[in-house]
């Protein structure tokens, strides 16, 4: 697929765009309309939006079904829930997040795929697929990060996340390269081609702050960031549940969102995840 260029980075079609070629299925099914409901809401009085869902944008031309909410925002909260059973025990149990829009409303959950063996054997560098789901149960991005390595000894065998939406389809990759200094990646489309650049600080490991990594364009424009986020120092110290912030530009192509996403959580746990 050809991607127009803007600050070197792929834009998003809009309707009226040329097709990829892949025919997508429709998850969300016409339901018949429903019966207009009566006015309970003053007019003027601004509603909170915490802990509702965000509706999806209608019309997105050349959109894999689901990859709609992205469509006309420019960040997203990462939330990993705090399990107890890991707060009190050192056993690994699966990873889950919910994804928030900045308004508090609720865009996707993800929840980690992988064996109880894997967890609490191979650590942070486990393999296992990150199954994102919609408001309707439905999985609209699938994450596999294979089994490798991460260390800069070993340059042949690093860190990888496949991104795919529908599962099944893949729209992106995210590879780690060799670096001796700061954690670098690159972000490919399905045709392997480079699309953005990733770089991170050379420690990781800050007390009292942010963690960040900068999203480049090919032409070496910073275009977005990828932040871990202080949580304060008790739940720093007692939990490895970790919150996230991401930030685009909102003409980005949904894909390389989605494929955005999935770095963040590879990075994750490379960098974040408890030994």
């Amino acid at each position: 697929m050809a991607y127009k260029q803007q600050e070197g980075y792929p834009l998003m079609q809009t309707g009226g765009g040329q097709s990829d070629g892949q025919v997508y299925p429709n998850l969300h099914p016409q339901q018949p309309p429903n019966p207009p409901m009566p006015v309970v809401v003053q007019p003027g009085v601004i509603q909170s939006t915490n802990g509702s869902w965000m509706q999806a944008p209608q019309g997105i031309a050349n959109c894999p079904p689901g990859l709609e909410y992205l469509a006309q925002i420019d960040q997203l909260l990462v939330r990993q829930k705090v399990e107890l059973l890991e707060v009190l025990t050192d056993f690994e149990t699966k990873n889950k997040y919910l994804i928030t829009n900045t308004l508090g409303q609720k865009v996707y959950f993800a929840g980690e795929e992988s064996d109880c063996c894997s967890r609490n054997c191979c650590g942070p560098i486990r393999p296992f697929q990150m199954k994102i789901v919609d408001n309707f149960g439905q999985q609209v991005i699938n994450l596999h990060r294979p089994l490798a390595c991460q260390s800069c000894c070993f340059p042949c065998c690093l860190q990888s996340m496949e991104i795919s939406s529908p599962p099944g389809s893949i729209i992106g990759v995210v590879e780690q390269k060799w670096s001796i200094f700061t954690p670098k990646f690159v972000v490919k489309n399905a045709s392997g081609d480079e699309m953005l650049r990733i770089e991170g600080p050379c420690c990781t490991c800050r007390c009292c702050a942010d963690v960040k990594f900068h999203v480049y364009s090919l032409s070496g424009t910073k275009i977005g960031t990828i932040s871990k986020q202080w949580t304060g120092i008790v739940k720093e110290s007692v939990t490895d549940a970790d919150n996230f912030g991401i930030t685009f530009p909102a003409d980005l192509d949904v894909k390389m969102k989605a494929s955005l996403l999935g770095a963040l959580f590879l990075i994750d746990m490379m960098y974040f995840e408890s030994e």
